[in-house]
C-alpha cells in the first residue's frame, strides 16, 4: 500500500490518512492516458511514462496498494472500500464495498502470496484502531483485530506480511509495532487484541509531533523489519528475533514525508508523498545501512502515497490528499511507471 499516514488542517488530515508499493514493457497496454497532474512532480516538462488506471467512484481519496500475480488492490480512506484491478485491463472494480464489516476507513494493505496457504488481504483501519483479514478468492471476512485505542490515540497505517505469514502493522500515533501471528490471522478471530510486538518507548525511534511510523517492509534477508518515520525521514530497523531497534545509516540522507514502501530485491522504494516522488534506496541485505541512489517522478503523480512492484513496474497510488476539502481531479488513479 502506499497501501497507506493525519489530523489538523486539510493537508495534515490527508497526511494522517497516508499509509502506508521501468518497464514491464510493451506487453502492458495502456488502459488510459494520465489525467492527474496536481503534484509538484507534475511541473516537470518530461512526458509521462505511466500507464494510468482509473478508480471507480467519487471522493475516493485512495491510500494503500498491494499486488500479487497480475492483480492489485487499492484502499479508500473515505469509506474503507477496497478496489481490485488487473494489469493491462482498464477495468478496476469494487472488491470490498465501503462501510462493510465496520470498515469505515482503510489505509495500508498487504496480501499473502504463498503456495502453501490460502491467500488473504490484511487491511489497516487507520483511526478505527482495527485490522481486517479477508479471503482473497471469496472476499469473505476471516478475522478482525483491534488495539482498543480511541481515534485520537491511534492510526493503524501500514501492513507488511513477512515471509512466514505473520502480519506487522504500524501505528503513526501510538509508539507501538503490532504483530498478528499467521495462526491467529486464519483462525476466525473476531475483534481479537492486537499484540504489541515492540514498544518504541525508550528506543532510538522517538515519537514526536506529526506522523511517525508509516511504511513498513521486511528486509531482504528476512531478519528484520524496516519502518520509515514520516516526520523526520529516518528509517528504523527492528530485529525480528532480538526486537532491537536501530536507525538505518543512510549516510546523512533523510526521507522526509516518507509514506508507503516496497522492497524489491535489494532496492527499497520509498514514496515521499508531499514531494511527489519515489526515492530509490540501495539497502544492504541486513537492512542496517543504505544509500539513496535516485528518484522516480512522473507528471501523473498526484500526492502519491504508496507503491507496489509488479513485473518491473511500480504501481503508485495518487491520493490527492492535498485536495481533500477542495476540488480533486476525478477519477482518482493509480500510475504504473518503470522501476
Amino acid at each position: 500500500m502506499n497501501r497507506v499516514s493525519r489530523v489538523v488542517p486539510a493537508v495534515a488530515v490527508a497526511t494522517l490518512l497516508l499509509s502506508a508499493c521501468g518497464s514491464s514493457d510493451s506487453a502492458e497496454p495502456a488502459p488510459s492516458t494520465p489525467s492527474n497532474s496536481s503534484s509538484s512532480a507534475a511541473t516537470s516538462s518530461k512526458s509521462s511514462t505511466a500507464t494510468v488506471y482509473n478508480l471507480p467512484g467519487s471522493g475516493v481519496f485512495p491510500e494503500g496498494i498491494t499486488a500479487a500475480d497480475d492483480t492489485f488492490y487499492v484502499t479508500s480512506t473515505s469509506d474503507g472500500a477496497v478496489f481490485r484491478g488487473t494489469v493491462g485491463s482498464p477495468d478496476v472494480s469494487v472488491f470490498l464495498p465501503g462501510g462493510a464489516d465496520g470498515r469505515t476507513g482503510a489505509a495500508g494493505i498487504d496480501v499473502t502470496d504463498d503456495d502453501d496457504r490460502a491467500d488473504h488481504l490484511v487491511i489497516a483501519g487507520g483511526a478505527t484502531g482495527k485490522v481486517w483479514v479477508y479471503d482473497v478468492d471469496s472476499g469473505d471476512l476471516v478475522a478482525t483485530f483491534t488495539n482498543g485505542l480511541g481515534a485520537d490515540a491511534t492510526f493503524l497505517n501500514d501492513v507488511a506480511i513477512a515471509d512466514n505469514g505473520d502480519a506487522y502493522v504500524t501505528d503513526s500515533r501510538s509508539p507501538a509495532l503490532y504483530r498478528i501471528p499467521v495462526e491467529q490471522m486464519t483462525a476466525g478471530t473476531q475483534d481479537g487484541p492486537l499484540e504489541t510486538f515492540v514498544s518504541f518507548d525508550g528506543t532510538p525511534f522517538a515519537y514526536g509531533e506529526g506522523f511517525n511510523a508509516n511504511g513498513i517492509v521486511e528486509n531482504d534477508n528476512e531478519t528484520a523489519l524496516i519502518v520509515v518515520q514520516s516526520s523526520t525521514g529516518y528509517l528504523y530497523r527492528i530485529d525480528k528475533t532480538s526486537k532491537e531497534v536501530t536507525q538505518v545509516d543512510l549516510g546523512g540522507a533523510t526521507l522526509v514525508n516518507g509514506d508507503g514502501m516496497e522492497m524489491d530485491d535489494d532496492t527499497l522504494y520509498v514514496v515521499r508523498n508531499r514531494d511527489g516522488l519515489i526515492a530509490k534506496v540501495d539497502l544492504d541485505d541486513d537492512g542496517r545501512t543504505g544509500a539513496v541512489t535516485g528518484e522516480i517522478t512522473d507528471p501523473s503523480f498526484a500526492y502519491p502515497t504508496t507503491v507496489a512492484a509488479l513485473d518491473d513496474r511500480l504501481y503508485v497510488v495518487n491520493s490527492q490528499f492535498d485536495k481533500r476539502g477542495g476540488e480533486p481531479v476525478e477519477p482518482f488513479t493509480v500510475s504504473a511507471v518503470p522501476e
